[in-house]
């Protein structure tokens, strides 16, 4: 790719380029195969069969029924379909519940869809994170109660990488038939993920989080669980969400997830190594360097971020463009905001130190040599930096 040619891209958590091979699979279906799946003459029933071999790979790969997937355009719209879907399911069955169970440091796609919903009436808990990000299951445990509709948390921090205790927190919600939510959208690709076993209800993914199509993605509903469709429409999924079939999305969202579980243990332990290699140079070449987030296995494996004192964050970000390095401050719906990280205030940061943080995110061909470059170049950008605004705040 051309990009790749003129950069260091290390911004995988906003989004990764179409894999070839994805692209081959879905390009028919946007020409010769082109007819509704929903139509029902010969050429048309040929491509629901497509879209539902898709639905089923993708039902396998998560440990779940095909029957459970519900084809979207994106994590956003999964995770308002779930939060939406469930409390409607409530009231539809004559049992309304009013209580709603989530974290300071999920993904704007659940935070604001739930604000609006307290607008309207809906009482919301928010459980405490400890410093890395990490929910204490015995927190939630206390937070439920019999009116609790919903439990969302977060699969995998997108600002942090910290990943949480998914089974635990599922064992309790289970305990106390409460659905449980959770984003995935940086999990899926990332994380083994056996929905199942993990005990959760509900699981929204973005198929452009590892290498397939933008503007399509899936919601896990559980059989069993409330649920009422919020695009009224056409019959399609199952009367769950209206909406002629995006199909090559469809097929190239399967084929992305199918390819994002081969070699995966290979893959992942490649991109740790790497993340490690990063996260080390950082903190011993980079004076009061602070790395953000969980270490080790409870951290992502392609995950790397930092807050360095004294220099904000997006000031890094334009000498790392111009030293040929392309990274985030944190969740790319945010990017170019003055706004400290809700993230980061919830880990209990001050506002000045979040502004300072700087997010790497590797991917499939990311190099050892390309993370030696980053070390290379970024100690010195962040010392001159920090010279800079002394020299300046001297002067003042």
């Amino acid at each position: 790719m051309e990009l790749e040619n003129q950069y260091i891209y290390l911004d995988h958590a906003a989004t990764t380029p179409l894999d070839p091979a994805v692209l081959a699979a879905m390009t028919p279906y946007f020409s010769a195969a082109f007819f509704n799946p929903s139509s029902s003459y010969g050429p048309a029933k040929t491509n629901k069969k497509a879209l539902e071999t898709a639905r089923a790979t993708c039902a396998a790969i998560l440990g779940v029924q095909p029957g459970e997937i519900i084809f979207t355009s994106g994590g956003s719209e999964s995770d308002n379909l779930a939060l939406k879907g469930v409390l409607e399911g409530f009231a539809n069955f004559g049992k309304p519940r009013r209580h709603i169970i989530t974290t300071p440091v999920e993904h704007h796609a659940i935070l604001n869809p739930v604000a609006h919903l307290a607008e309207q009436g809906y009482e919301v808990t928010y459980l405490p994170v400890d410093g890395a990000g990490r929910v204490n299951p015995q927190d939630l445990e206390a937070a439920i109660r019999p009116d609790t509709a919903l439990v969302s948390i977060i699969a995998a921090n997108n600002e942090i990488g910290t990943i949480q205790p998914l089974a635990e927190l599922g064992e309790i919600t289970r305990r106390h038939k409460v659905p449980f939510h959770t984003d995935g959208v940086q999990a899926a690709g990332m994380l083994e993920l056996n929905l199942a076993e993990l005990k959760v209800d509900l699981f929204s993914l973005s198929a452009h989080k590892f290498y397939g199509p933008r503007g399509v993605g899936l919601l896990y509903v559980r059989r069993g669980i409330p649920f009422a469709s919020q695009i009224l429409g056409g019959e399609q999924e199952r009367n769950r969400r209206a909406g002629t079939e995006n199909l090559p999305g469809i097929i190239g969202l399967a084929i992305a997830l199918r390819l994002a579980y081969q070699d995966h243990a290979a893959t992942t332990a490649r991109l740790t190594g790497l993340r490690d290699r990063l996260i080390r140079g950082v903190l011993e070449q980079v004076p009061g360097a602070v790395l953000t987030g969980a270490t080790g296995a409870e951290r992502l494996p392609n995950h790397a971020s930092f807050c360095f004192e004294g220099v904000f964050g997006e000031t890094i970000l334009l000498e790392l463009e111009q030293a040929g390095i392309l990274c985030s401050s944190g969740s790319a719906c945010a990017a170019g905001s003055n706004e400290p990280s809700h993230v980061l205030l919830a880990l209990g940061f001050d506002e000045d130190l979040a502004r300072t943080a700087v997010r790497f995110t590797l991917g499939r061909e990311t190099t050892q040599a390309e993370i030696d470059r980053v070390l290379a170049v970024l100690p010195g950008i962040i010392t001159d930096l920090q010279n800079l605004d002394n020299r300046v705040e001297a002067v003042l």
